[in-house]
């Protein structure tokens, strides 16, 4: 049998006590816990949403092709040329010096000025000059009355031996002297000529027509004949020389290129003149085109080079002898020339040239090139490319080896067109 525990006063039913304070509070934790969570959940939903969405866009930009701008490279005529410096020169030059020794009177012309072939620049005084040209003068006059007196005394001379009159002897000295004196007559009269020219030299003119430097003298001077200092100087400055230097071993890989066939001579009509274009000093193009006048034929032993000549119309006194200056001068024509923009070249480290190209299958791939002369911002291509090939010109930083790309076609030198627009405003995948 089972015994209860009786209900005396001693015996108590079994309780847990809990004070009344406790109780709410843990209840109120309950609730914050749950209300935190809550609150997180709902707050991570939209970012989880966001991210599977970003992903989802990036999943389909990543599977479209990237848009790139290319050329499709053709073959065509190009004319090739050298960049050659030059230096000017005077179309004709003369230092004007005195002949005669004097003083100098006037100066009859102004510095800087363009005066004409004849035109008086100084005058030395001449009036030593015409005392000597009256002297000669006077010296022809009196040859002139002993040539006359001479030849009748040989007259009657020839006159007398005819009749045995006087000797032999007397008559040949008779002769003799008239021929001196006919000779006094011609020295005295080319004693003249030379005080008529001194006293002409009086008067220095300019030899040439141009342009007159800086005056050595003035009024007062005394001058020299043939003195090593020149008085002034005369230029023609319309046309102008250019005489432009080119290395010999340039030279040599011109003639063995066009020798090779790789290069056509320019062949100009009627003989005319190989043409050539001039950059001035401070990189302004010239607007008068020249005409190469001749090669030199001997090569300078302390620069290699040998000099080529231009000449260049100067109307407007642009140019001045001394200037320095740029020459394009064509040397040969490339009737099948591929020319590669230099923006789609690139280099390895080691130097060596290559391209992206676009594949019938459009994909990149890379593709080595040789590259020979730059001709303006392309670059001649020698091998590694041929015509029909899609090269890239844009959109490098979006691609590499391998990528399926969208080629679009764009116009070099010219604003940006819809391809170009548009593959900058695609979605930009991951940095390679």
């Amino acid at each position: 049998m089972f015994s209860y525990p009786s209900n005396s006063a001693h015996s108590q039913p079994t309780r847990l006590h809990c004070p009344a304070a406790q109780q709410p509070t843990a209840l109120a934790a309950a609730r914050k816990r749950w209300q935190t969570w809550l609150l997180g959940l709902a707050l991570t939903a939209p970012l989880v949403a966001c991210y599977d969405q970003s992903a989802s866009l990036n999943t389909k930009a990543a599977a479209q092709p990237i848009k790139v701008g290319v050329i499709t490279l053709q073959t065509q005529a190009q004319t090739l040329s050298s960049t050659l410096p030059g230096r000017t020169s005077a179309f004709m030059s003369a230092e004007i010096r005195p002949q005669i020794n004097g003083i100098v009177q006037k100066r009859l012309f102004t510095e800087g000025a363009t005066v004409k072939a004849g035109q008086a620049l100084y005058q030395i005084d001449p009036a030593p000059y015409e005392v000597a040209e009256a002297s000669a003068k006077a010296a022809v006059a009196k040859a002139q009355a002993q040539a006359r007196s001479a030849a009748l005394n040989a007259q009657r001379a020839a006159e007398l031996v005819a009749i045995d009159a006087i000797s032999r002897q007397a008559y040949e000295e008779s002769q003799a002297s008239a021929q001196q004196t006919a000779a006094d007559v011609a020295a005295a009269q080319a004693a003249l000529a030379g005080a008529r020219i001194n006293l002409k030299y009086t008067r220095i003119s300019a030899p040439i027509a141009g342009r007159t430097g800086l005056s050595s003298v003035t009024p007062g001077a005394l001058v020299t004949a043939n003195q090593a200092g020149v008085l002034t100087t005369i230029a023609q400055l319309d046309p102008m020389y250019i005489d432009i230097p080119q290395s010999s071993t340039e030279m040599l890989a011109l003639q063995r290129e066009l020798a090779q066939g790789r290069f056509e001579r320019i062949n100009q009509a009627d003989g005319a003149a190989v043409p050539i274009t001039v950059q001035l000093e401070d990189g302004s193009p010239y607007p008068h085109t020249g005409r190469l006048q001749f090669t030199g034929v001997q090569v300078n032993p302390s620069t290699g080079a040998l000099t080529l000549r231009a000449v260049v119309p100067n109307p407007d006194g642009v140019l001045l002898p001394g200037m320095f200056v740029q020459t394009l001068l064509p040397t040969g024509v490339s009737s099948a020339a591929l020319l590669l923009p230099q923006q789609a070249v690139t280099r390895d480290i080691a130097g060596k040239a290559s391209v992206l190209i676009a594949n019938a299958e459009k994909k990149v791939e890379r593709r080595p090139v040789e590259l020979g002369r730059a001709v303006g911002n392309q670059w001649l291509a020698s091998a590694g490319v041929a015509a029909g090939d899609v090269v890239i010109v844009d959109g490098f930083q979006r691609i590499k080896v391998g990528d399926t790309v969208d080629p679009q076609p764009v116009v070099l030198n010219a604003p940006p067109s819809e391809a170009t627009a548009a593959a900058t405003t695609t979605t930009t995948p991951a940095t390679r």
